[in-house]
């Protein structure tokens, strides 16, 4: 990758103005200028093709992250821009309903298990509201047990650090489980009888379920009459063409979906059995855009290619070679570092000597990552556009930031060796 030789002048000019102008300079908080290396990472991305995106100073970078997920093909893929394109020329949102809104419908039934009637909104956050919405007035009860993350809306962001201008009060209808261990929920059902009204969680993230926990959380919720949620933002489409229900045999009662349905466009779903989807007639749950044609036409081009192109397994394919051959550099180096989690979603540990996990190792590693032209983000992320020349040129920079780490770390130069600020969180659990 060749560098531009203004450096990060544009991005750094940029960032002055947009930090006086919005309300921590940024739309998305994972986006910001502190969840990355601040002072060696650019700040705002011109335009991307493929797998790869270039800066505002003309930097050209592999893209990881690929916008926290939402782009399954690549950037500007053909097809689906020109679905978009040619739609756009028949025009955008109508003041009655489109074709395009029961033809993507049609194919998400087809893919996705759970699937018998499906909705569409912008956000991810605003499909998780509806479904839990749904699971309330279903069962005509108040409480949610959840497991991962699933959006800003009042009803899940009360459980946050960033509750501030939220009715505390709701706290007490959201009770927390962890993941893999069967007896937090348990024990939630057992304190709260015929109270919960469904369990949300990400059916997968960085840990994979252990023995039978899936089924077990299931079979607690038929037991007690509580729906089951899954929220398949990052698994739908990804994990396998029918998303982590698919992967592991599992049919939800509900699942949401976003991000890579559309390659980019703003595009998000609500799908589940058609008993519990027909309280959509009666809850609130009503949108301008969900009918938007352009965010459709893509939609349709996406899942149509999933379809007829081998999407999914390129994406584990790929995945699995940056993966393993990360794991040979580390050893190889003797730094403490892994890709954690599934090929196509990854995300990156660094420990120190005395193996605690270490921030400063990552974000040093970063540094010396995008320096060289690999853009690295907090989950790593495969396209279909990620080429072997990709795979193969990330790990040779891998190789060299993985060498700049170990060095730094046997002379005790760590501190001394970063040359930004260290990534801080967006928010901490209670």
């Amino acid at each position: 990758m060749n560098l531009s030789v203004d450096g990060l002048k544009e991005s750094v000019a940029l960032w002055k103005k947009a930090a006086d102008l919005i309300p921590a300079g940024t739309q998305t908080l994972s986006k910001a200028p502190n969840q990355f290396v601040e002072g060696v990472y650019p700040k705002f991305i011109e335009r991307g093709k493929g797998s790869h995106v270039w800066d505002v100073d003309g930097n050209e970078y592999i893209d990881y992250p690929l916008s926290l997920g939402a782009v399954l093909l690549g950037h500007c893929y053909p097809v689906v821009d020109k679905a978009i394109t040619d739609q756009l020329k028949k025009g955008i949102v109508f003041s009655l309903m489109h074709r395009l809104e029961g033809e993507v419908a049609e194919r998400v039934r087809a893919l996705v298990p759970c699937a018998e009637q499906v909705r569409f909104s912008k956000t991810g956050s605003e499909v998780t509201t509806a479904a839990v919405r749904v699971a309330r007035a279903a069962t005509g009860r108040k409480k949610i047990a959840y497991c991962g993350y699933h959006g800003w809306h009042d009803w899940y962001a009360v459980t946050t650090t960033r509750s501030k201008g939220i009715l505390p009060e709701l706290s007490e209808y959201m009770l927390p489980f962890t993941y893999n261990d069967i007896t937090t929920l348990e024990r939630i059902f057992q304190e709260n009888p015929d109270e919960i009204a469904a369990i949300i969680m990400e059916p997968v993230g960085l840990e994979a379920p252990k023995g039978d926990f899936l089924n077990s959380v299931q079979k607690l919720t038929k037991q007690h009459g509580s729906l089951l949620i899954f929220d398949e933002m990052i698994t739908g489409f990804r994990m396998a063409r029918g998303g982590a229900q698919e992967y592991y045999g599992i049919t939800a009662d509900l699942a949401t979906f976003g991000k890579s349905v559309a390659n980019g466009m703003p595009l998000s779903i609500l799908a589940g059995r058609k008993q519990f989807m027909k309280e959509c007639e009666e809850i609130f749950f009503s949108t301008t855009f969900g009918g938007e044609a352009l965010s459709l036409a893509a939609a349709r081009a996406v899942l149509d290619e999933i379809v007829e192109k081998p999407v999914v397994a390129h994406l584990w394919t790929q995945g699995r070679k940056l993966k393993d051959g990360f794991a040979q550099l580390a050893a190889e180096t003797g730094v403490q570092a892994a890709f954690s989690g599934f090929p196509v979603r990854q995300f990156q540990v660094f420990r120190d000597a005395e193996g605690e996990i270490s921030t400063i190792h990552k974000a040093l590693f970063w540094q010396e990552t995008i320096k060289r032209g690999v853009l690295f983000g907090n989950a790593q992320m495969i396209s279909y556009s990620h080429s072997d020349e990709d795979i193969k040129r990330t790990l040779e920079v891998c190789g060299e930031a993985l060498h700049v780490v170990g060095c730094a770390e046997r002379e005790g130069r760590l501190e001394t060796a970063m040359e930004g600020k260290l990534p801080t969180e967006i928010f901490r659990k209670p």
